[in-house]
């Protein structure tokens, strides 16, 4: 049986088998399995290149689907314009090749510490984000067009395109699998990029070493191979280095703990005794009045339904919401379900941060579950007194659908008759809009369709450190603040301040607005446009 790789194809005719514009590409015998590995290789980076700008923009900019369709359709569109471009290129195609990969290497490795290093020494990303997307997505789309006339002098123009497409084809895939489960968890997004920078350029050594007596000028090539790999790899052995010296500028305080998992950047700060957690940049809690937010999320919802035997946690793998559950001596079981298993483990392992907690995580009634939230009630059977949920602001589309309708009543479903739940709302002062939208959409939440919706209860409460915040209350049961007992334990919550946190003041007093559902995704928007108003005016 014949090789494809090693013959011409039997419907190759003198027309179909040579580029006029191609003249000076030889035949090279043996050269086409090394030509579609680096067809492999570089659409393997190319996308890698994508997916590492969308992901550092979603961390540092928020809003991960804008960001991802700013990025994918810029590359896109850079990648069409470089396809355009290689028609220019009559003569010295696989010097041009070697050339366009060497500078993808330097310019796509380099990516992330260039995106990173402006946005926290310059505080400059957006302008920076267009300009090398463009860059990359360019000579990206040089690279396949100069390498399908290279194989037109081993295949025929049918057959040089099949091969070049599904080869490609198979290394968006291998990066699209390799991104999120390998990459990211364990080298993070700077040491991947010069980590590829440098397959780029070894594609670009094994074109200088298939075509040695052809290409002219040799030597310079290989030195600029040779400086650019240089450059990468001590990128690569730095970058650790690099990204905590980054860091510290990026925030105050320092760095006690940073990791990158498939989820999310966790950076755990200290200064002094204040220790915050910030998740993909935004601050989750300071130990300085954290537990005002915990106690004003826990003890209400859990004192009005005194008997509470079974709670659900939703959220929360810091453990802090747990400290304050177990406060109540009914409770005998607790669920905690939280994605990202790192998230878990440091505030159940690492000293500072199980003191905070209070070890609350290793409370034998606490079983924890890591697992996405919605996945978790769609499969189980269990019915709940309280179900809690403590979930990050809904920045982007993973979150938003944990504030939905949709999610609201498969919530419901698991609460016992005489059950409630709460929620984190988001500020009612900053977004107030983005605030009543989640407690308009708990309200409109059935069980079953045309069955009862859930009462729901708002308030608020004063944490200095991200100012006013607002919490919901839902129950298929009247709720009556005037039930609520509080614990002993408490250091902000008292009974004579309860009634105030159902008070709202006129100027963040109710408002109408959408639904938010799965399809329109209406309370994202809502909730940029409240903060982008105070942050920038507009």
């Amino acid at each position: 049986m014949s090789n494809p790789l090693d013959t011409t194809p039997v419907d190759a005719s003198p027309a179909d088998s040579t580029d006029s514009s191609a003249g000076s590409v030889p035949s090279r015998a043996g050269s086409a399995p090394l030509l579609l590995l680096s067809i492999f290789v570089i659409a393997t980076c190319g996308l890698i290149y994508e997916l590492l700008a969308a992901s550092l923009s979603s961390y540092l900019m928020g809003n991960s689907v804008a960001q991802f369709s700013l990025v994918i359709g810029l590359f896109l569109s850079a990648m069409g314009i470089g396809s355009f471009l290689s028609r220019y290129v009559t003569s010295n195609l696989i010097r041009t090749f070697i050339v366009v990969e060497i500078w993808v290497g330097l310019i796509g490795g380099a990516l992330p510490m260039l995106l990173f290093s402006s946005f926290a020494l310059l505080g400059i990303f957006m302008p920076l984000l267009v300009g090398l997307s463009l860059v990359v997505g360019t000579l990206v789309g040089l690279e396949i067009p100069l390498l399908v006339r290279i194989l037109r002098a081993e295949f025929s123009l049918k057959a040089a395109l099949g091969n070049v497409l599904s080869v490609d084809y198979l290394g968006a895939l291998a990066a699209s699998l390799l991104f999120p489960m390998v990459l990211v968890p364990k080298l993070g997004m700077v040491r991947t990029g010069f980590l590829f920078g440098l397959f780029n350029v070894a594609v670009a050594l094994m074109g200088m070493h298939v075509f040695r007596h052809q290409l002219p000028g040799l030597l310079r090539l290989r030195s600029l191979a040779a400086v650019t790999g240089i450059i990468l790899t001590a990128g690569l052995l730095t970058a650790g280095k690099t990204t905590r010296l980054l860091e510290d500028v990026l925030y105050d305080d320092t760095i006690i703990y940073t990791k990158t998992t498939p989820f999310q950047r966790l950076v755990v700060t200290r200064w002094r005794n204040d220790i915050r957690l910030f998740i993909n940049g935004n601050i989750q809690f300071s130990t300085v009045d954290e537990f005002r937010y915990h106690e004003a999320l826990v003890h209400p919802v859990m004192g009005m339904v005194p008997n509470a035997r079974k709670v659900l946690v939703l959220g929360g793998g810091d453990g802090l919401g747990i400290r304050e559950i177990v406060k109540h001596p009914q409770v005998k079981m607790i669920h905690l379900v939280d994605l990202d298993p790192e998230m878990t483990r440091i505030f159940s392992t690492i000293g500072p941060l199980k003191q905070i907690n209070e070890n609350a995580l290793a409370d034998k009634r606490v079983k924890i579950f890591n697992a996405d939230a919605q996945k978790f009630l769609e499969t189980s059977d269990e019915h709940y007194d309280v179900v809690i949920i403590d979930l990050p602001d809904p920045n982007n589309t993973s979150l938003g659908k944990l504030y939905s309708r949709s999610f609201y009543r498969l919530v419901a479903k698991h609460l016992s008759p005489t059950g409630a739940m709460v929620t984190q709302a988001t500020s009612p002062f900053y977004a107030t809009a983005a605030f009543w939208c989640i407690t308009n959409t708990i309200a409109a939440a059935d069980i079953a369709s045309g069955g009862p919706t859930l009462r729901v209860l708002p308030y608020r409460a004063s944490v200095p450190s991200f100012g006013e915040w607002g919490f919901v209350m839902a129950s298929l049961q009247p709720l009556d603040p005037a039930r609520i007992r509080l614990p002993k334990k408490t250091r902000y919550l008292t009974q004579a301040l309860l009634p105030s946190l159902f008070v709202f003041p006129k100027d963040i007093g109710p408002r109408k607005t959408p639904i938010n559902r799965l399809d329109n995704q209406i309370l994202i928007r809502l909730y940029e446009k409240g903060y982008r108003r105070y942050n920038y005016g507009k």
